[in-house]
This record gives C-alpha cells, structure tokens and sequence, in this order.
C-alpha cells in the first residue's frame, strides 16, 4: 500500500506547477485514471464476452422452446452451444472480478489515513478549500453548504449526479432492450429478476451517498473511477 501512495505522491510533485496546493488532488485523479487504462483490456474482453453471448440468445431461446419438458436436457444442450462457439459462460463476469482487487486497494489507500503509512501525508493536502482528509459533514460544519470547502463537494456532487443520470438512462434502454436470460425450469422467469431489473437503473445513484460520507480523497477516486466507468461503458457497449 505505501508503495502506491509514495507513487501519488511523487506525481503530485511533479504536478505541483501546474496545479500548486491542489496538486495532491490532482494527482489523485490522474492515477486513478492511469491505473482504469491500465484495466482497460479487461473491459474490452468483458464487453466481447457480453457481445458473444447476446449473440447466441436466439439459439439459445430455440433450445428452451424445445427442451422446455426437459431441464437437465437443455442445460447440457446451451453447454454444448457454448463450447461449439468457444464462448464462455463466464467470459464478461471474469475481466470484470479481476479489475475488483485493483479498485478496492486504490479505494482503502485514499480513504485511510494510516494506509501503508503513506496514506496520511496525501490526506493532508487540500484540494481548494476542502482538505483531502475531511468529510462532507467537516464543510458544512466548517462554513456550510456554501461555505468554500462546501462549494467543493457542491462540485462533486452536480458531476455525480450528471454521470449517475447519463448511467441510469442508458442502463434503462440497455435492460429495455436486452433479451431475458435468466429462466426457471418450467419456462418462467426468475423469481425477483423483474424487481433486480427494476432497481438496477437507481444504482449509479448510490455513489452520491458514498462522496458525502467518505473522506474527499477517497471521493475524488470513486468520482473519477464512476465518470469513467460511464465513458468507458458507453464507448464499449453502443
């Protein structure tokens, strides 16, 4: 961990001309951005491993009208389709549980003071007004909501909310259009699949919840990992 936080560090040194007491935060940015490019070929082969299983939806509804008697029968026929087409199962959940360990410790080390050691010389930078280390309930404490360091999360929380509402309407025309999947052995849907389908659109939302309640170090990775998330998706995903 204090290796990743000494390389923050050093870049926020290196930014330090450019951006001055603001450099930390914007270091922050920019390695959270380089570790997701880093990541990107797993979100390319997520999206291929998505794109080749749609692709096999029809023949895989053909197998379910007539193997719809036989459960047993018509897993190991959807089995055999996949292994004929070479497409895994599994192959656009993989990429993206192996990006997961990446995320967690980028997100540990900016939200913990005492992360490798490190961690608290970052949390003792400033971006603007708003200390790295402190809290949305420090601003309004410290000013109010439209004090200087509120002004910072106000910020955060309009970009937020413009990426949560550009994820929401595409996951909804996504879900509208996508074939179901997910089926019983009688030939009913899934029970509660309609309710997951339903509430998944309001996910992107829930990161308003975390920026308002982490320190702003940790805020400033979840906002610039969601807002690329949202490009990255849409680019992969059109």
């Amino acid at each position: 961990m204090s290796v990743f936080a000494r390389l923050v560090e050093q870049l926020a040194d290196l930014l330090q001309p450019l951006f001055h007491a603001s450099a930390a935060a914007a270091a922050i940015v920019l390695f959270t951005a380089l570790v997701r490019l880093l990541v990107h070929p797993l979100s390319r082969a997520a999206a291929r491993g998505q794109r080749a299983r749609a692709a096999l939806q029809p023949r895989i509804a053909e197998l379910r009208a007539k193997h719809a008697e036989d459960p047993r029968r018509l897993q190991r026929a959807v089995l055999e389709l996949h292994a004929e087409e070479r497409v895994s199962p599994l192959s656009g959940c993989l990429p993206s549980l192996l990006q997961m360990p990446a995320f967690f410790l980028l997100y540990h080390l900016f939200s913990s003071s005492s992360a490798g050691g490190g961690a608290g010389g970052l949390l003792s930078h400033r971006l603007f007004a708003a200390p790295l280390g402190g809290r949305w309930t420090d601003a309004l404490a410290d000013g109010g909501v439209f004090g200087t360091a509120g002004l910072v999360y106000l910020a955060l929380f309009a970009l937020v909310a413009a990426v949560a509402a550009f994820t929401y309407r595409r996951t909804r025309l996504m879900t509208a259009k996508a074939p179901v999947t997910l089926t019983a052995g009688d030939g009913e849907r899934t029970p509660g699949l309609g309710a997951v389908n339903r509430l998944l659109p309001f996910m992107s939302f829930f990161t308003l919840v975390t920026v308002a309640v982490v320190p702003l170090a940790a805020a400033l990775y979840v906002v610039t990992s969601t807002t690329w998330s949202a490009v990255e998706r849409a680019a992969l995903y059109r």
